[in-house]
């Protein structure tokens, strides 16, 4: 049958040129596989210039496919699953590419497309490598092209394919307005009735979710690069490839850790937990391979240098990139559903996925076992006063902190496999910050002493005289922050609270011995200081993440006693947390919060992105500055009800005031309360829900307001004061005016109480009696509840990772240096 307004060729272009991708990795794969394994160097070569054009093949064929797919996207072809499921037309430019990680299928072809490019790059650099380690990247590439291959083997789907028609996945079957009345089947014309997609998730609609997957997934395809050198190496039983793999595990550390990071600053400026890092089950699976990958970054340079760790080197670089495949299986199988707010939906491929860990981890993990025997290592033990004795305790730290954080997140793997309930913990954070705050008390203490050792062995008085300086500029500092940095943080007891000042010197001690040995070791030779900076780095990382969190403050304390929030503080996904924390301002009144008065000045809707922006205007109450910040809320889809809050933040050097919207409420909705009538006099007292109100004295025609009566008018007004629970006082001047026999009611309101009050009539002239009447609606007033944290120092961490990074790209050209150099002299 055909459809009205279908346009088939996109869709049919991309599942072509996936077969012929999943068809080319292969031959590319055998191809190098014999030209990895024959001795001939003729049949060498035909089998190489054969890979290299399957290769070529494949890298053209992910190309078109990507190409395709944003065509579908971007044309909103809502016909495709894929551009129905993860777009739509009022989707803003710059969030289309976004709609390609959105969906698993996208993301397997990003990590396909950066397996291109480092080929590409692998051919033209890695010379006698090149055939060992194609083999493996082009067999990671199959694998991955077999993932959006969505066609049926013997009865078994393989994969879930981009280009898919969305009726063929029986999307409308079950809406009445798509059937065709005469045949019960789709009507022809069921294009002409879709008229938008769902949309995609609106915690993905941050520009940091537009730039951080790329780069994640970059440093995710780059882990494979030591792997199958070290694959290469077992097979070839030669050794060597330490050299090239070298610089590529220092620039696979430096993307993945800034992919891992950017992932901390979407979180920190999209979610509204309150901070940048979780423990989130996805944010650990990226964490580990980074860890162990930097353990075997450290292992391969001893062995470089002194010929010890090379076991430890192909286990690291081997078990990163299994980290990384595990980690895929985690994030994809949808067991993480229940537990991680980044995790992808199960699309049925849970066998496959686990296929594609098990097809790399069996081979790898055997071929290491029948070669380990073989694998050089030298019997007489480090000295204890050598570097890389206390490099290989550095790498062996990270790596047991890695297996602490991968097996806490396995656990809801284990309950499937096991039929165990294992619970999470009551404070998931907590549950992992008092574990690793001793692992950053070591590894800081490491990066700082470690670099001022030598190689073999150092005599004390050399290594005494190098250290006390950088030593006891380290105590300083981080004793001026302990004492004057106001760090008191003791909700978890004070034995945690001791730890967090002995990581702050750590931390610091890192920094400055590291900063130090630039010019105490290195004698100012910037080019040669690439491990010096990114420790340097590091060492900020560990000392913004310390401040900014056990400083963290909650400003928004609740002062108006006044809350629309009754949910659970410990629910899951509540954003809210304990109502005392959240602060309720209604709209144009000045809230008191501490240091500053707080108003909810003004709120707009953005047509273009969809957020309702609420303005909040911070002033502090000694004059000495103010600011506004515009945090945002936008409509859940997908079918999800509620709003989804994006913070906003004032940025300053040494810290951010960082606030988002807990929950809105506006006077649209019609006011069905009543009026309650009350008689009193004046000296009484009434009450109300939230506090009281006293009647001071009843003045006729009062000069300070005739703004609200006419010359021709009589008027009588109610002097009142209102005291609220909170010890707040309000005036209200309720009033009539009478013109002849009409009667005018002038009401008064108080806003921040809900409160209106009007002055029904008098009851006895004589005794000077009076009826009120007093209504307490939520529906005269627009109001919001706000949460404020300040992060001190929190910037420390950012320029942290900036200086971590640079450090590592040194580290990669000072290695690419020494290689060229070494490649010159045996020439």
């Amino acid at each position: 049958m055909n459809y009205i307004g279908e346009h088939l060729f996109p869709g049919q272009l991309g599942h072509f040129f996936v077969v012929l991708s999943f068809v080319a990795s292969l031959i590319a794969t055998i191809a190098y596989a014999k030209a990895f394994r024959t001795a001939d160097l003729a049949q060498k070569e035909s089998w190489k210039r054969l890979a290299r054009t399957a290769f070529f093949t494949e890298s053209v064929s992910v190309l078109v496919v990507f190409v395709s797919l944003y065509y579908i996207i971007s044309h909103h072809y809502f016909e495709y699953k894929y551009a129905f499921t993860h777009s739509d037309k009022s989707l803003q430019v710059e969030y289309l590419l976004s709609c390609f990680w959105e969906g698993q299928e996208g993301s397997f072809m990003l990590w396909s497309f950066w397996h291109c490019v480092l080929g590409w790059i692998l051919i033209w650099r890695s010379k006698d490598w090149e055939n060992g380690v194609m083999m493996v990247l082009s067999f990671a590439q199959f694998c991955l092209a077999s993932m959006i291959l969505g066609i049926y083997f013997f009865g078994n789907k393989v994969g879930s394919s981009p280009f898919i028609l969305a009726r063929n996945e029986g999307f409308f079957d079950s809406a009445p307005i798509f059937k065709d009345v005469t045949n019960g089947g789709l009507r022809a014309d069921y294009l002409t009735l879709l008229k938008d997609g769902t949309g995609l998730n609106t915690l993905l609609q941050n520009y940091w979710m537009v730039i951080h997957p790329p780069i994640l997934f970059l440093g995710f395809a780059t882990t494979i690069v030591p792997f199958a050198f070290a694959i290469a190496g077992l097979l070839r039983q030669k050794h060597d490839w330490i050299k090239p793999a070298l610089p590529w595990a220092s620039f696979s550390a430096a993307i993945l850790g800034l992919g891992v990071m950017m992932g901390a600053a979407w979180a920190y400026e999209s979610l509204s937990f309150g901070g940048y890092w979780a423990w989130d089950p996805v944010e650990n699976a990226s964490l580990v391979p980074w860890l162990t990958l930097v353990a075997g970054l450290h292992t391969n340079v001893i062995y470089k240098q002194t010929g010890y760790s090379l076991r430890p080197t192909y286990f690291f670089y081997i078990i990163s990139f299994l980290l990384v495949l595990y980690s895929t299986f985690l994030t994809r199988s949808g067991i993480l559903g229940d537990t991680s707010v980044h995790a992808f939906t199960d699309l049925g491929m849970n066998v496959q996925l686990l296929l594609f860990v098990l097809v790399f981890l069996v081979p790898a993990f055997g071929l290491f076992a029948w070669r380990y025997k073989s694998i050089p290592t030298i019997v007489k033990e480090e000295s204890t006063y050598s570097r890389e004795f206390w490099i290989f305790i550095g790498s062996l730290v990270l790596f047991l902190s890695g297996i602490v954080i991968i097996a806490k997140t396995s656990v809801p793997v284990f309950n499937k496999l096991f039929g165990t309930n294992i619970a999470p913990p009551e404070d998931p954070e907590y549950a992992y910050n008092q574990i690793q705050i001793f692992v950053a008390i070591v590894i800081g203490l490491l990066t700082a002493i470690t670099q001022y050792l030598k190689y073999k062995d150092t005599p004390k008085a050399f290594f005494a005289k190098k250290i006390w300086i950088p030593t006891g500029i380290a105590v300083v500092i981080s004793l001026a922050i302990s004492f004057f940095g106001h760090i008191s943080y003791d909700k978890k007891g004070y034995g945690f609270l001791y730890a967090i000042h002995l990581a702050i010197f750590a931390s610091v001690y890192a920094v400055v011995a590291n900063a130090s040995y630039i010019w105490l070791g290195l004698k100012g030779k910037i080019k040669a200081a690439g491990a010096s900076v990114a420790h340097v780095g590091f060492g900020m990382v560990l000392v913004g993440i310390l401040l900014s969190s056990s400083k963290k403050t909650v400003l928004s304390w609740n002062t108006t006693g006044i809350t629309p929030l009754t949910a659970d503080p410990k629910a899951k996904g509540n954003a809210a947390g304990d109502p005392a924390e959240n602060i309720t301002l209604f709209k144009g009144q000045p809230t008191d919060m501490g240091r500053y008065m707080v108003t909810y000045t003004q709120d707009t809707m953005n047509q273009a992105d969809r957020k309702r922006y609420f303005e909040i205007d911070f002033k502090a109450k000694d004059g000495s500055e103010g600011f506004r910040v515009y945090p945002d809320v936008i409509k859940q889809n997908k079918g999800m009800e509620g709003f989804s809050a994006n913070p906003s933040a004032k940025h300053y050097w040494y810290k951010d005031i960082f606030v988002y919207i807990t929950s809105f409420q506006e006077n649209s909705r019609e006011d069905t309360s009543s009026y309650r009538s009350r008689a009193m006099k004046v000296g009484d007292t009434v009450f109300y829900s939230n506090g009281f109100m006293v009647l001071n004295s009843v003045g006729k025609n009062p000069e300070r307001m005739k703004a609200k009566y006419q010359p021709d008018e009589s008027a009588l007004f109610l002097d009142i004061t209102v005291f609220a629970k909170d010890g707040r006082r309000y005036p209200l001047t309720p009033g009539v005016a009478l013109k002849g026999m009409q009667l005018r009611e002038l009401p008064d309101t108080v806003l921040a109480q809900s409160l209106v009050v009007k002055f029904n009539r008098v009851l006895d002239d004589k005794a000077g009696k009076l009826e009120i009447g007093i209504k307490e609606s939520a529906a005269i007033t627009d109001l919001i509840t706000l949460k404020v944290y300040e992060f001190p120092m929190i910037n420390i961490l950012w320029l942290g990772v900036i200086v971590m990074v640079t450090g590592f790209i040194m580290s990669v050209l000072q290695r690419i240096r020494e290689n060229r150099r070494g490649a010159l002299r045996v020439s």
